[in-house]
């Protein structure tokens, strides 16, 4: 059967089969995805201006809207391939939606919710510490997605420093879907509930430094594209993926965090990991 979008002709002569491209219309379809993307950044940076008026359900709106974001992020490409409609112009407005829907919107988010909702009668000194290294810390996880971007759109065959199996294919770095995806899981497993203690403020700046950190690291991060329905076993891929799609829908609060927090966990603990066993060969060796 022919691939969609293209249709594979058998010339009378007896010569090679010719492959029509795509209809131009066909090459509209993974855009609608990607300015899907966008409008889900947008409405994320709306619902965060709306949290700042004492609407705590703004901020879990906001956070919501990064978590489906990440859902168009994954179908636009997906969609680009099977339809063969992949083009630079995609490329290079993917980019650009990621930068908002994953940069702007989550860094804003991470400001208003953590630093900027502190009451002013909380520890002022303090206060006043945390709101400067919050505008900081946060155009620092923004600057750390924007170079995410740009390296993986200049890398041929990028290869982490911890390599994993042979033949898996594996992230250099955290993608900045996933970054974004620790901030909105966390804000969303409080419900939208914001920070009113500077200490644990503080923590939260850790978080996001860290995330910004593995972000531009070379550390290698699973990329699930090995996880195929048409695969060997295609029943307990579906079992699988069913299971964690009802325990999002019945407890999507923790669920969301486990998954996201756990992403985040597994790059540092790869490389820890490797580390380890290289000191372990060279001491072997010696």
């Amino acid at each position: 059967m022919a691939n969609a979008g293209a249709e594979v002709i058998q010339q009378e002569t007896g010569s090679a089969p010719v492959r029509r491209r795509p209809s131009r219309g066909m090459y509209v379809l993974p855009s609608v995805f990607t300015a899907g993307n966008i409008a889900l950044g947008f409405y994320s940076l709306t619902q965060s201006i709306q949290g700042t008026m004492g609407n705590n359900a703004g901020f879990d709106h906001a956070a919501l809207s990064i978590g489906f974001a990440v859902l168009f992020d994954g179908v636009d490409g997906r969609v680009a391939r099977m339809t063969q409609t992949t083009s630079d112009f995609g490329k290079e407005l993917d980019s650009l939606a990621d930068v908002v829907t994953f940069g702007v919107a989550p860094a804003v988010l991470a400001y208003v919710w953590g630093c900027r909702m502190l009451p002013v009668n909380a520890m002022p000194k303090l206060r006043e510490t945390v709101l400067a290294l919050g505008v900081v810390v946060c155009f620092l996880f923004l600057i750390c997605g924007a170079c995410r971007l740009a390296r993986f759109n200049i890398s041929i065959n990028p290869q982490p420093k911890n390599p994993g199996r042979p033949g898996s294919k594996y992230f250099v770095g955290m993608p900045i879907p996933a970054g974004a995806g620790v901030i909105a899981a966390v804000i969303h497993c409080f419900d939208g509930s914001p920070i009113y203690d500077p200490r644990i403020s503080i923590v939260w700046l850790l978080l996001i430094c860290g995330t910004g950190y593995l972000m531009v690291s070379s550390w290698r991060f699973w990329s699930g594209k090995e996880i195929d329905a048409g695969s060997r076993k295609p029943f307990q891929t579906v079992v699988l993926l069913a299971l964690v799609i009802a325990a999002i829908w019945m407890f999507s609060e923790i669920t969301l965090m486990i998954i996201a927090l756990g992403y985040l966990v597994s790059g540092v603990v790869a490389r820890l990991a490797y580390s380890w066993g290289r000191s372990r060969r060279n001491a072997g060796i010696a």
